[in-house]
C-alpha cells in the first residue's frame, strides 16, 4: 500500500474537508480527491461520506484511520530502528555458556548488559564446549563461553579469555586439613568426559601422570554441579573451576592447594565477521572491571 496515500487519507480526516487537507499538504485539491477514490477503490470500501456541507467518515474510514496512524508511525520510525540494528543496539544475541561461569561474573555481566541495551533480546543456552562448536556450525548461537585449559582456545573464532582460574580439589566432607597430595592423587577421581572439554581433561591427566599416577576414574558427568554432588555422596574427589566454590553443597569441601599448577580458563567466542550485537556484548563484558573473579582481560584472534 503506498503510505502517501495513507497520508493524504489522514489529512482529510483530521480536516474533514477536502479543500484544507489539500493546503496542508501542499497540493491542489482535485489530485487529491482522486487519490482517495483509488484507495477506496483499492480498499473496496467507502471511507467518506461526501455531500455539499460536509465531509463524514464512514466506519470503514474510522477503522482505517487508528490502523493507518499506526502504519505511518511505525515507517517514521523505520531509519532508526535500522540504524539501532546497524550498530548493536537491538535485536537477538544468541548467547551460550558453560555452567562453571554462571557461578563467577557471568549474571553480573547479563544484567549489566540487559540495563544498557534494553532493546537486545538474549537468548541464552547452558552448553558444553562440543555442544557449542555443534552450534556454531549450525548457526544456532552468536557467541559463546567455553571451559578449556590454558591457551587451548578453539581455532577458528574470534576470542577474549574471561577468566583465568586455578583448579581446586573438592572432596568429600571430612574434619581436618586435605590428605597429603600422593593421597589425594591415590583416591577416585569424579571428571567430565574428555569430549566436552578435551584441553582440560588432557590437562588434568598430565598432571596426574606428571606425579607418576594413573588416575582411576570413578565416575564422569557433563555438568559441573553433577560433579559436585558426586563427590558429595563419596564417589570420589574432583578438580574444579575456583569460580564453582560459589556452589556450596552439604558434603562437600574444596581447597585450594598450595604448589599446585592446575588452571583453567573460560573464553568467549564468536564467528568473524561479528554481527554488530556480538561486538556490542564482548566491548561490554571486555570493559566490566566489577569482578574478582576475572583474573585476565585480553583479546585476541586465534587463527
Amino acid at each position: 500500500m503506498d503510505l502517501r496515500r495513507l497520508s493524504q487519507f489522514i489529512a482529510v480526516a483530521e480536516e474533514l474537508h477536502f479543500g484544507r487537507a489539500a493546503r496542508r499538504l501542499h497540493m491542489t485539491q482535485p489530485p487529491l480527491t482522486q487519490a482517495i477514490q483509488l484507495l477506496e477503490a483499492e480498499l473496496g470500501a467507502r471511507l467518506f461520506e461526501r455531500s455539499r456541507r460536509s465531509v463524514a467518515l464512514t466506519p470503514a474510514g474510522e477503522a482505517l484511520l487508528l490502523h493507518a496512524r499506526r502504519l505511518l508511525a511505525a515507517a517514521d520510525d523505520l531509519p532508526r530502528l535500522v540504524q539501532a540494528a546497524a550498530e548493536g543496539f537491538s535485536g537477538l544475541l544468541r548467547l551460550a555458556f558453560v555452567s562453571s561461569i554462571a557461578y563467577g561474573p557471568l549474571p553480573g555481566w547479563l544484567r549489566s548488559f540487559r540495563e544498557a541495551h534494553p532493546t537486545v533480546q538474549l537468548q541464552l543456552r547452558e552448553a558444553t564446549l562440543d555442544v557449542q562448536l555443534a552450534a556454531f556450525d549450525g548457526d544456532d548461537i552468536d557467541a559463546g563461553f567455553v571451559l578449556h585449559a590454558p591457551g587451548a582456545a578453539p581455532p577458528g573464532f574470534g576470542a577474549w579469555t574471561a577468566l583465568c582460574e586455578p583448579l581446586v580439589v573438592a572432596l568429600p566432607d571430612a574434619p581436618g586439613a586435605p590428605p597429603p597430595l600422593p593421597e589425594l592423587l591415590a583416591q577416585p577421581l569424579v571428571i567430565f568426559p574428555r569430549d566436552i572439554a578435551p584441553s582440560l581433561f588432557d590437562a588434568v591427566l598430565a598432571f596426574y601422570r606428571g606425579h607418576g599416577v594413573t588416575p582411576r576414574i570413578a565416575q564422569e558427568a557433563i555438568q559441573m554441579q553433577t560433579i559436585v554432588n558426586l563427590v558429595s555422596v563419596g564417589m570420589g574427589v574432583a578438580w574444579v573451576p575456583a569460580s564453582l566454590t560459589q556452589l556450596q553443597r552439604p558434603g562437600v569441601r574444596y581447597h585450594q592447594l598450595s604448589g599446585i599448577d592446575l588452571r583453567c580458563e573460560t573464553s568467549l567466542l564468536w564467528r568473524e565477521p561479528a554481527p554488530p550485537v556480538v561486538q556490542r556484548f564482548v566491548a561490554h563484558v571486555q570493559d566490566r572491571p566489577d569482578t574478582a573473579l576475572r583474573r585476565q582481560s585480553r583479546s585476541r584472534s586465534s587463527a
